[in-house]
């Protein structure tokens, strides 16, 4: 079970005078005050993901490093990108908009044929060939500026070509950390990777805009070539042995194997809610993104600097999120945290076209208010489905699973964000950030009506498909559950 390792460990005094035991289903307070008592609930849901076990696998460490250094560099340069196109290549929001979506549509090309191919090979390659890869394409940047060559067709070539590299990374990503870490001890494994990825985000995207200033665009995006190439060197380090991928002979048709991922996903209750979800969760994204800035800056009237204030909270944010994950879906279960998830997701969603206008210090107050809810509670979903998702399938099909679920969010995103787009135009930017909370509900209401209600804990590893741990799971359902 997921922390299995730590359950019914400890018990002492507790300060009020009662006795505290710690259980694997919480803090069991015996005569404790209701202030005891809340302490004690406090310490069963907050966890340090750094003080796990996992700190002693070697493997692991190597793989956190590695992610933790290339966020940090992918960070900067989401920033830096756009911005190096406008200050140095006097971009428009055409061209701004044509660079972001040929990002998007370079992955919904190649992501499924990926996860595909990631299934036949060894992974850990995978990883650090993208890597390797995204660094020489992103180090061109910096030394076409140098020589004075750098063009807008360069950033669009680099960026649709990092894009391709970025979806054979992520496929093999997903699938290869069950083969360094025990499938019972992945929530506690993407906690701890979530957590430094919001340190990273807080970190990145705060220096990036400073960096682009004092150091260029292009010399600051030379950062992240450094961050993958670190990482591919720490990727090397490894030197765990992966499984032994399928023999040529035993390989179907990559068109076949892409259609059983889809259908893993079709077919299973458990991954098709998620996958909605997801989906849902992206489209929101999307109309976040279509509406935000332009709302933050023209309808509320905030500065630049504020804004920044703001994404950086979200980073602090995530680290709660990432701090309470494991603990949580240790005292409520895998799914009911799941839906909280979305459903605090939507609530702080809600802040963003509640803020008012021509008051700026109360509207930066929702704004800051929908970052330590919305984010927080969207990484704690993040993890639980990306668990459950690692736990559930099948070693040789995560990639083909994982990339599926990248499609599907992927059009899920630029679709809203299109449309988003133009709904602006028509019914204002305020009328239409209110879809996206609504996006959070719906999805809240996909995972309560399906398989994912009912998931208490992760299975411990095993080799059963997908489809069988959701039938035995829905074996010990309730009579008209």
């Amino acid at each position: 079970m997921v922390g299995e390792g730590r359950a019914g460990r400890g018990s002492g005094q507790g300060r009020s005078g009662g006795a505290r035991v710690l259980t694997h289903r919480g803090v069991r307070s015996v005569t404790q005050g209701p202030r005891g008592r809340g302490r004690a609930l406090c310490s069963a849901i907050v966890r340090n993901p750094f003080s796990s076990p996992l700190w002693r696998n070697q493997a692991f460490l190597r793989v956190w490093s590695a992610a933790t250094v290339s966020i940090f560099g992918t960070l900067i340069t989401r920033i830096a990108l756009p911005l190096l196109a406008i200050l140095t290549l006097a971009a428009g929001p055409i061209e701004v908009a044509v660079l972001r979506g040929i990002d998007l549509a370079a992955t919904l090309v190649v992501a499924l044929v990926a996860g595909a191919w990631v299934d036949r090979l060894r992974r850990r390659p995978v990883l650090i060939w993208a890597d390797l890869g995204r660094a020489v394409l992103l180090g061109s940047i910096p030394l076409a500026f140098v020589l004075g060559a750098l063009t807008f067709i360069q950033l669009l070539v680099v960026a649709a070509l990092t894009a391709v590299l970025t979806a054979f990374f992520d496929a093999a990503d997903n699938a290869y950390l069950p083969t360094v870490v025990e499938r019972e001890r992945l929530v506690e494994a993407n906690s701890a990777l979530a957590a430094s990825g919001s340190v990273a985000e807080f970190a990145g995207f705060g220096l990036s805009g400073i960096l682009v200033q004092v150091m260029t665009g292009p010399i600051t995006i030379l950062i992240n070539a450094v961050t993958y190439v670190v990482s591919a060197v720490l990727l090397m380090s490894i030197r765990q042995e992966e499984a032994a991928p399928p023999a040529v002979a035993d390989r179907e048709p990559v068109i076949d194997e892409i259609r059983h991922g889809l259908g893993l996903v079709r077919h299973d209750g458990t991954l098709r809610a998620f996958a909605i979800a997801q989906m849902l969760l992206a489209a929101g994204w999307g109309i976040f993104g279509a509406t935000f800035f332009l709302f933050a800056l023209n309808d509320l009237g905030l500065s630049p600097a504020a804004v920044g204030i703001v994404a950086a909270v979200g980073g602090g944010s995530s680290f709660i999120g990432a701090v309470v994950a494991t603990r949580s879906t240790r005292r409520w279960g895998v799914g009911r945290v799941a839906i909280a998830g979305r459903l605090l997701s939507a609530l702080g969603m809600l802040f963003i076209p509640l803020a008012p206008a021509g008051m700026p210090v109360i509207a930066l107050v929702c704004l800051l208010a929908q970052q330590l809810i919305a984010d927080s509670a969207e990484t704690v979903y993040d993890i639980t489905e990306v668990s459950v998702r690692q736990t559930f399938v099948r070693d040789r099909e995560l990639g083909r699973v994982a990339s599926t679920f990248r499609v599907l969010a992927v059009a899920a995103q630029l679709a809203a964000t299109i449309a988003a787009g133009l709904l602006a135009e028509v019914v204002g930017l305020r009328a239409t950030a209110f879809l996206a909370p609504l996006g959070g509900l719906i999805a809240a209401g996909v995972l309560w009506w399906s398989p994912v209600r009912f998931l208490r804990d992760l299975p411990s590893a095993d080799r059963r498909t997908a489809a069988e741990a959701v039938v035995d799971s829905e074996r010990d359902r309730p009579v008209g559950g």
